[in-house]
């Protein structure tokens, strides 16, 4: 069974920077196929798509994030990364990884979309203030 164990929600200022981390356990993250995503909930709001990696290599992003968060994956470390820089109030939510474990293809188009992954951590903190 999969688990993922998300970390690195803090408090930062407006313009400041923030890496989360996601470990997981039970299976491995290398591999072409592999899919894995954050996701991020604002109170109040719906769970949305904010970054997403397939193969550890292609990626996409939310345009809400574009240019100011990197995902990345260490397969040595098993772990899922999301490097968020530039950080706005709006960016305030908490942070889930997800991975895609019973699929070997996403359609490019799909990839932000919280119906595509089945695997799930509990979620991490992050507010952004002035």
């Amino acid at each position: 069974q999969v688990r993922l164990v998300e970390s690195g929600g803090d408090s930062v200022r407006i313009g400041g920077s923030l890496t989360l981390s996601c470990e997981v356990y039970g299976d491995s993250i290398s591999g072409s196929y592999i899919y894995m995503a954050w996701f991020r909930q604002a109170i109040w709001k719906e769970r949305e798509g904010v970054a997403a990696i397939k193969g550890g290599v292609f990626t996409r992003y939310a345009d809400s994030v574009n240019g100011r968060f990197t995902i990345s994956t260490n397969n040595a470390k098993n772990t899922l990364y999301l490097q968020m820089n530039s950080l706005k109030p709006e960016d305030t939510a908490t942070y889930y990884c997800a991975r895609a474990t019973q699929k070997d293809y996403i359609q490019t188009l799909r990839m932000l979309l919280e119906s595509e992954y089945d695997a799930w951590g509990q979620g991490t903190q992050v507010t952004v203030s002035s």
